[in-house]
């Protein structure tokens, strides 16, 4: 941290200020985009609180100074210009004033990627299962759908005969087949979360209280 101090190049633009890019340390999204100068730079190390130079009020300003919502800091990472800050936080509260989880009006969510999209493509099939959203004319009722409509102890059944198959997979050397197989109980026990009413966020929050 002390060397990163040195190396900052606050003068570059000529008015001692440079960009500070906001990321939530655990979900990784960025929730808003401030500017430091050195001196609070410095007060955010030392007081473990994002604090910026305000443009408009011309003074330091600590995010959370007034509503509480402050922005905790965990770690801060220099560019390869020396001239750009990223700097991980854990937020409390909304950050943007306006409310929001971001200054762009999204949520901050975990997303998992693939597997998010995933999810999203389980609960539309769930929804068309309940009658919560139609079904296009002329197309029959998806696997997912028609299996969340045979109920919980069918979609418990899959994944137990999916965890049966890759334990099999397992004991023999055929990877290809074990990816396979891992993948089909990945898949199934995404569909039994959300016929329990949970995502794969609920989950990963169980493990990290025991982490």
């Amino acid at each position: 941290m002390e060397s990163k101090i040195m190396n900052i190049d606050f003068n570059k633009n000529n008015d001692g200020l440079v960009p500070a890019i906001i990321q939530d340390a655990l979900t990784k999204n960025v929730l808003m985009l401030g500017y430091m100068n050195q001196e609070a730079y410095e007060k955010t190390v030392d007081s473990g609180k994002v604090t910026f130079f305000s443009r408009t009020k011309n003074r330091l300003w600590t995010k959370g100074e007034e509503s509480g919502n402050f922005l905790n800091l965990v770690d801060i990472k220099l560019d390869c210009d020396n001239d750009t800050l990223l700097v991980m936080v854990a937020p409390v509260g909304p950050t943007c004033h306006k409310g929001t989880d971001t200054c762009w009006g999204e949520r901050n969510d975990t997303s998992f990627g693939f597997l998010s999209e995933l999810e999203s493509i389980i609960q539309n099939r769930k929804e068309q299962a309940e009658g919560k959203v139609g079904i296009p004319e002329g197309v029959k009722p998806s696997y997912v759908s028609s299996l969340f409509k045979s109920g919980i102890n069918k979609v418990a059944q899959k994944v137990g005969e999916e965890a049966v198959e890759v334990v099999i997979e397992a004991k023999d050397d055929n990877d290809q087949l074990f990816k396979e197989e891992s993948a089909d109980l990945l898949f199934h026990y995404l569909i039994l979360l959300q016929a329990k009413g949970f995502k794969l966020q609920d989950i990963v929050k169980v493990l990290e209280s025991r982490h």
